[in-house]
């Protein structure tokens, strides 16, 4: 189901929780959000749906998936850079990798590894940061 974009920095300033199974429809709802929203957004975190789990969804090309409860475990070439994001207005200074590891589990909770680079790398960082509350 489609959700609206939540707006109040003082819940997106809030952390967010681990995912369990119980969450997916979380999982859903995420990314049927961010397939309406695709003409101005590439990724979305569950908080900006009003949900504070950890779970992100993201748009890669022609791919979309979600990953769920994900860690950085690696990162590499460090750069400075901008970016908005659909829950704020404006753009913010902010630091990103270019390259990432990261573990997760995707949509049904299997665990996997991936490494990401470019532009890919950069959305999922921006995603996983909201879990800290820290806006973006």
């Amino acid at each position: 189901m489609i959700k609206q974009i939540m707006r109040d920095p003082l819940f997106l300033q809030q952390k967010s929780e681990p995912a369990t199974e119980a969450d997916k429809q979380v999982i859903a709802d995420l990314m049927d959000t961010l397939d309406a929203n695709r003409d101005r957004c590439v990724g979305m975190a569950a908080n900006m749906i009003g949900v504070k789990k950890q779970i992100i969804a993201v748009i890669a090309g022609a791919f979309e998936f979600a990953m769920v409860n994900p860690v950085i475990t690696k990162k590499s070439g460090r750069y400075e850079t901008e970016e908005g994001c659909l829950s704020l207005d404006g753009v913010r200074k902010c630091v990103r990798y270019k390259e990432i590891e990261l573990d997760y589990l995707d949509s049904n909770f299997e665990k996997r590894h991936g490494k990401f680079s470019g532009f890919t790398a950069q959305i999922i960082q921006h995603e996983i940061q909201h879990f800290s509350g820290e806006l973006v």
